[in-house]
């Protein structure tokens, strides 16, 4: 099989105009430092393609790099979307009038803190399968949606060779771990999805990223904070880096971090100076988890990743500006950086050189490693000033023309100005689904989320019934019965004869949760109602695909005279969903199946509460937000379109302080926003907005107050 791939490859190469060696890919026979960053096409607005990838352009990128979203594509098996966010190819094509490159990572598994890890749930229900392993079912599905994508990307000539911006694909994503814990059939299915991936004859390269034993032809590539030691896994390939970390994502519950352009800017030259030839900003712009694709679970529907573009597609500065000289400084270096290898020469304790010279060409790297002393070192004919923590690039080996830690910009505030604070609402409560209602079935036992849902919502009620009689004791006593109920996750909502009695909800390192609590039960029948959520599947892990949500129990009432009934066996009713969500009363023609109050009968801070409001777009184009704090949990929609969900209430645990630089970065090391809502405020797309008329609709779970709600707009 290795020989095929071989001459498969040899074959390729011959007729194609992008290739590798050593040193870099080559680009029509030209070595390339080649610039790039991920924008994600669905966590923006087609609107916004345009403004994004021209900033990337004169931020100093050459390359756009995105996955492709299996599970956004083929919602069902067989019925593709290549629509408004998904419409993969218009944002291609985009890229490519704007004079850049692409970076495809087919994979099809993306990770990226996206629902299921980009796979459709209907994938978890072929039979026999199990994901990414030597497993024929998944193999057959995998192959056919990669050969699909590959046919759309041939049939619109987008790869290089026929013309198009595709310089380079990926298959699979971050397998080696996973393929170390599964063993031989994890190196079975590497190997063959290197020859499907190659045998799919694009033209290009392909790469598999944090994949050491990637079988040739495929580009192993790095993925992480720094990357300088990383070599790749035969000495003809070139040294890659396929996601430069600009920082973390936000989960519900947790900070906002943030990684310092100073150490960015450093991670990238110690990357260069050691013979790196191609390096992505992950993320250049984030964006918005729009809708339920937000993974994890628990990871918040801002994408903003602390990006050079956040999350609205503004610039953030200083780090836009840096990056964008760091670049302009590393392009006047390329000559040189692409025709000979660094000679590396000690300049102090903490303090070197790496010079690369050829053909009249010279290039030089000046590093301070102190972490908090700055220095003067002699080099060439001259003296160079090195703040901690820093390098220095001279293009000429004469001039310094850009230092990792000399910034020229201060830092720019998230400016979120109120442009319509006052709302005129009205509410519709969700009844307490019983087992009488329309969709509900009856069976023994507790049964899994995912299994019943599909993740077609969030939702799932478990209900049953628990019968007091008149001699139960703790009616005498006073002393109420204890409920505990064990669940797989991620949150859930306790009714008592259609009252709420508690809720309970994990956290984004351990889903999984516990409720226990007094609760007040009567003489006869009493109903309870048990509404379970998730909050974004599962995106990264081994098997991932077989883990489980909703309440698997035990569930048991202790303090009866028999002591304590275990429930877990008794019959439930369920109900996938909500009332509201089955109408689309977050749509136009969804909202008038309600009844509506507003005025002195608007209902506020009770559970499972609907919200409804028109607006004007306000005037201007910038970018627009909602400030949702004064909400608990839940879901928005602008007419019709889903933001995302909604979780003012989850505070940030965690611990913020100031933040140096200089030493070693790590996603728990600069943090913000710690005792605050995790995410206060939600991107409102300006393209989806009419001048006139516009429905906000709220889903508030908890109980939260919609007067609060205000509409801002974002400054830089």
């Amino acid at each position: 099989m290795l020989v095929l791939l071989i001459i498969s490859w040899a074959f390729t190469v011959a007729v194609a105009t992008v290739s590798y060696d050593n040193k870099a890919i080559l680009i029509n026979g030209r070595r390339r430092i080649l610039i790039s960053g991920s924008i994600h096409y669905p966590r923006s607005t087609p609107d916004m393609w345009p403004d994004l990838i021209q900033k990337a352009k004169f931020g100093g990128l050459d390359v756009i790099q995105t996955y492709v979203f299996w599970n956004g594509h083929e919602p069902s098996r067989g019925q593709y979307n290549f629509q408004g966010r998904y419409d993969i190819v218009r944002f291609i094509k985009l890229v490519q009038q704007a004079g850049l490159y692409v970076h495809l990572r087919i994979g099809p598994y993306a990770c990226a803190e996206w629902n299921f890890g980009g796979f459709p749930v209907w994938l978890k229900y072929i039979p026999g399968i199990a994901f990414r392993t030597d497993n024929g079912p998944f193999k057959a599905e995998m192959q056919r949606f990669t050969t699909k994508i590959v046919d759309i990307m041939k049939a619109e000539r987008l790869f290089e060779p026929q013309g198009g911006p595709i310089i380079l694909s990926q298959i699979e994503n971050e397998y080696d771990l996973v393929e170390y814990q599964i063993g031989n059939p994890g190196v079975a299915y590497s190997r063959w999805a290197a020859a499907m991936a190659v045998n799919q004859h694009t033209g290009v390269p392909w790469v598999m990223c944090k994949q050491q034993d990637a079988p040739d032809p495929i580009i192993n590539t790095c993925n992480g904070f720094y990357c300088e030691n990383f070599t790749p896994n035969r000495n003809y390939k070139p040294k890659m880096w396929t996601e430069l970390w600009t920082s973390w994502f936000t989960e519900f519950g947790g900070p906002a971090p943030y990684r310092p352009v100073e150490d960015i800017a450093l991670a990238v030259l110690k990357f260069i100076q050691n013979n790196g030839t191609y390096f992505n900003y992950y993320m250049y712009h984030g964006g918005t988890n729009f809708g339920r694709t937000a993974g994890g679970p628990f990871v918040a529907t801002s994408y903003d990743y602390d990006a050079p573009l956040d999350e609205y597609g503004l610039p953030r500065e200083p780090k836009y500006t840096h990056l964008r000289e760091l670049h302009f400084a590393i392009k006047r270096a390329e000559p040189a950086l692409v025709s000979s290898n660094p000679m590396v020469m000690s300049l102090g304790s903490n303090q070197e050189a790496h010079v690369f010279k050829a053909r009249g060409l010279c290039a030089a790297f000046l590093s301070n490693y102190d972490q908090t002393y700055s220095v003067t070192v002699n080099f060439g004919n001259g003296r160079c000033n090195l703040p901690a923590w820093s390098i220095s690039i001279l293009p000429d080996c004469r001039t310094e023309i850009f230092n990792t830690a000399k910034t020229r910009l201060h830092g720019s505030h998230k400016n979120m100005l109120p442009v319509m604070g006052s709302f005129w609402w009205q509410s519709f409560t969700e009844p307490v689904t019983t087992p009488a209602d329309k969709g509900s079935f009856t069976v023994d036992g507790l049964k899994e989320q995912l299994s019943v849902t599909w993740d077609t919502t969030d939702y799932l009620w478990y209900m049953t019934d628990v019968t007091i009689g008149a001699n139960e004791g703790f009616l005498r006593t006073g002393k109420l019965p204890i409920l505990s109920i064990q669940s797989a996750g991620h949150a859930l909502q306790v009714f008592v004869n259609g009252q709420s009695v508690g809720i309970a909800y994990g956290k984004a390192e351990n889903p999984k949760l516990s409720f226990w609590k007094a609760v007040n039960l009567r003489v006869g029948v009493n109903k309870i109602a048990l509404l379970s959520a998730t909050v974004g599947l599962q995106n990264i892990g081994l098997h991932f695909e077989s883990w489980n949500a909703g309440i698997l129990g035990p569930i048991t009432l202790s303090g009866v005279n028999d002591g304590k009934w275990d429930m877990s066996r008794w019959k439930w009713s369920y109900k996938k969903g909500l009332n509201g969500e089955d109408m689309g009363i977050f749509s136009s023609r969804g909202s008038s199946f309600v009844r509506w109050t507003g005025g002195a009968g608007l209902v506020t801070r009770r559970p499972l509460t609907w919200y409804k409001t028109a607006f004007d777009a306000p005037q201007g184009n910038e970018p627009l937000a909602l400030d949702m704090s004064s909400m608990g949990k839940g879901e928005v929609w602008i007419n019709g379109q889903s933001i995302g969900r909604h979780w003012a209430a989850n505070k940030a645990y965690g611990s913020c302080g100031r933040c140096s630089y200089t030493g070693y970065y790590n996603e728990k090391k600069c943090l913000s926003d710690c005792g605050s809502s995790s995410q206060r405020w939600y991107h409102v797309p300006r393209s989806w907005l009419s001048p006139k008329g516009n429905l906000l609709v709220v889903l508030e779970e908890w109980g939260g107050d919609p007067r609060g709600i205000s509409l801002v707009r974002r400054t830089g």
